[in-house]
């Protein structure tokens, strides 16, 4: 998981993430991770169309962004 954070930091990819929010809700996003912290990280969250912090614990899944993986393919 924590690879994957700090490849789409570093090269800028979009990735896709489960994630449980502060609501209890689980929430599929998109986004491209812009700062690294040891417990949260910021990125552009394609959903909300703004950038948002995200708690590492709360990440229930993190894989590459699957429209990017289609069009290579």
């Amino acid at each position: 998981m924590n690879a994957l954070l700090e490849r789409s930091f570093q090269e800028k990819l979009t990735v896709e993430m489960i994630y449980l929010a502060a609501n209890n809700q689980f929430t599929h996003r998109r986004i491209i991770v812009k700062e690294m912290h040891d417990h949260y990280f910021k990125a552009y969250c394609f959903l909300r169309r703004a950038d948002r912090l995200f708690k590492k614990e709360n990440i229930l899944s993190v894989m590459p962004d699957r429209r990017k993986l289609l069009k290579s393919g």
